[in-house]
């Protein structure tokens, strides 16, 4: 199933049960008739929710009206299959591991879109993959800002909040060899910051990300600059895991470079 959301009208290319919209904090349900209706999963696309369930094609559903109108089979609609969705825990959040299925399922939508010539689906299945995938990054980009700003002001109840729990966390600090461990990592930044006059000078440079499920990294330049001293250039590379449906540092890895 794939949907897109444009003035009220939910589009949707698959398998379909039911329709939950969350507007500007208004979220409604919309049932398809009983004919349609079957077990689903949830799905979040952006801020629309949709239900997908076992309705062989494609269709629209129109949220104003709650009405659901099929579009004619093409032919090559034999091929459509129920794809594997995204799942939600009581909190609401997607699980990594069932946005991967997501992921892998929408990147073989497209393999066969294309291979059928059906080069329309095959759009809309990339512009779901690509949102799919953005909205991931942008939820590890958040997160390492929230470090870099916790950096940036020697601010240690942050950086414990953003640290995950557990004894596999690892911070490398520039010229120092790999300290594991959680309660060994956040000494660590006690130790690190004990000289420091705060807020420090923090630009972040050519940031790169990438996420894979429960796991993203971000690759990127730091420069730093502690008052009456010049700007400190390092590599770092920052990784991220899905805890609980947040994205926590696990390991933080920064190596000096010339500038």
């Amino acid at each position: 199933m794939r949907g897109t959301f444009q003035e009220g009208r939910i589009e949707f290319r698959g398998y379909i049960a039911s329709a939950h919209s969350n507007i500007n904090g208004l979220q409604t349900d919309h049932r398809l008739p009983s004919a349609f209706q079957m077990q689903f999963n949830a799905v979040s696309t952006g801020r629309i929710k949709i239900g997908s369930g076992y309705f062989p094609g494609h269709g629209a559903f129109d949220s104003r009206s709650e009405t659901f109108t099929p579009f004619r089979q093409g032919p090559h609609s034999h091929s459509l299959r129920p794809c594997r969705v995204m799942s939600e825990d009581s909190e609401g959040t997607l699980s990594g591991e069932n946005i991967l299925l997501n992921e892998e399922s929408l990147a073989q939508d497209l393999k066969t879109a294309i291979k059928e010539e059906n080069y329309a689906r095959a759009a809309k299945i990339r512009d779901s993959l690509r949102l799919l995938q953005e909205d991931s990054k942008a939820s590890v980009l958040a997160a390492n800002a929230r470090f870099y700003n916790s950096f940036r002001h020697g601010n240690l109840a942050a950086m414990q909040t953003l640290w995950s729990k557990g004894e596999n966390v690892c911070v490398v600090h520039p010229g120092v060899s790999g300290i594991t461990g959680y309660d060994l990592v956040m000494g660590s930044w006690e130790f690190v910051w004990a000289e420091y006059d705060f807020p420090l000078d923090i630009e972040i440079r050519d940031v790169q990300v990438h996420v894979r499920g429960d796991i993203g990294y971000v690759t990127c330049i730091e420069m730093v600059k502690t008052k009456g001293s010049s700007w400190g250039k390092q590599f770092a590379t920052n990784v991220f895991e899905k805890v609980d449906g947040q994205w926590c540092m696990c390991i933080h890895h920064a190596s000096y470079i010339d500038l």
